[in-house]
């Protein structure tokens, strides 16, 4: 466990990631500190992690190498910002994606926080330099962004502000590793970071598809759990190419003309509304009256899959 005295990591902002980070940094060792300014919801997400560790432990997917009562032990409610700061060594914000919103905490956490502490952002889009920019702590601000849920898709990106301090960018780096994350670090900002523009790509081109005719809703999303995700669960794509030929120059050659070729016919961005984004909400929806109750059960069965493939990935590497 880690040591007590180390300090705490601080999570703000008790929804879905807030409290999926606070599993994943308990799984580590630490004291966590969750906060929220409405104290009911913080009581519910407590209560919301103990039922998730819980199942976790049944299903033997439980993280770390504490038992689970010891992991729900370190986790900590807070409705007081300036003394969930004290003595914190990590700060985690998972507020919702609004600029405004993210100013007035990070405002707020910048009066209250030491000199040391890390400062970061879950953001999935909103750029260090305009979360960030005239904070007395900027060289400690850093985003680190996960992916939803982080306790179950370890993915890290790490994104620097223009005056974020190496010494930070290597401390978040360190800490996610240590937690049992996979961090990856970009060496300047860009819209979207790397695995948004990435998914972007993929869900332009498939809106595409749909549009022109090609394939329906259900059969793209075939495409990819069945065909492309399967060998992205391991592989990213350069490597992937680099093993289907004789390395990644080699595929350059054999297939760069139609790769080019192919890339020519995509037609503009789309933007996103109308019959085509009614035709795949309808094509994603079971025959079920309460969509609710449909949107947490694949949501449960996706998290469920998420930590098989996990378990599966972690125990290949160990062999």
């Amino acid at each position: 466990m880690t040591d007590p005295k180390e300090g705490a990591v601080v999570i703000i902002g008790s929804g879905l990631i807030g409290r999926s980070w606070a599993m994943v940094f308990a799984s580590g060792g630490f004291n966590v500190r969750l906060y929220d300014i409405v104290k009911e919801q913080v009581t519910a997400a407590l209560e919301d992690i103990r039922k998730q560790m819980e199942e976790l432990r049944n299903s033997g997917m439980l993280r770390g190498s504490l038992s689970v009562h010891e992991q729900i032990s370190l986790i900590s409610g807070w409705s007081d910002l300036k003394l969930a700061l004290e003595g914190a060594i990590f700060i985690q914000e998972c507020v919702p994606e609004n600029l405004e919103l993210k100013l007035k905490i990070f405002s707020d956490i910048d009066l209250y926080v030491n000199d040391s502490a890390v400062i970061s952002s879950s953001t999935s889009c909103l750029s260090p330099t305009k979360m960030f920019n005239g904070l007395r702590h900027v060289r400690n601000c850093i985003v680190a962004h996960p992916v939803n849920p982080p306790y179950y898709v370890p993915l890290v990106e790490l994104v620097p502000h223009p005056q974020t301090e190496p010494v930070t960018v290597e401390r978040t780096y360190d800490l996610m590793k240590k937690v049992g994350q996979s961090p990856v670090k970009l060496m300047k900002e860009t819209d979207g970071f790397v695995l948004n523009r990435l998914q972007y790509a993929v869900i332009s081109e498939a809106w595409r598809l749909i549009q022109d005719g090609v394939i329906s809703p259900r059969d793209v999303d075939t495409v990819m759990s069945e065909g492309l995700g399967m060998r992205y669960a391991f592989l990213g794509p350069l490597e992937t190419a680099h093993l289907n030929a004789e390395g990644f120059k080699s595929y350059c050659e054999r297939y760069g003309e139609s790769i080019q070729r192919v890339l020519d016919t995509f037609g503009p961005v789309p933007n996103f509304s109308g019959d085509v984004a009614e035709q795949i909400d309808q094509a994603l929806w079971d025959d079920q009256p309460d969509k609710n109750d449909q949107l947490k059960a694949r949501r449960e069965w996706r998290d469920a899959c998420l930590s098989h493939l996990a378990k599966l990935k972690k125990d290949i590497k160990r062999n």
